[in-house]
């Protein structure tokens, strides 16, 4: 994540929520799991297989690459 991002569960919410000065976006569980694993320790690659393992027949291979690229563009990921 960015400096000032922070991924966040809100339990009275029950939601995934990204937390930044100014501005909070509420995730779908989708969105929550890739962002998880973006730790700086796993390719993009990496992240595809271990999401396309946890849920078999998604089209993880081609929506993951493309919603990284999404939160690249938007800074909330380095």
């Amino acid at each position: 994540m960015a400096p000032a991002i922070v991924l966040r569960h809100d339990s009275v919410r029950q939601a995934d929520l990204l937390v930044m000065p100014e501005r909070i976006v509420l995730l779908n569980g989708e969105a929550a799991a890739v962002l998880r694993l973006c730790d700086g320790s796993r390719t993009v690659a990496e992240i595809v297989e271990e999401l396309d393992a946890e849920f078999p027949g998604a089209p993880v291979a081609d929506d993951v690459p493309e919603f990284i690229d999404r939160v690249r563009a938007e800074g909330w990921l380095r």
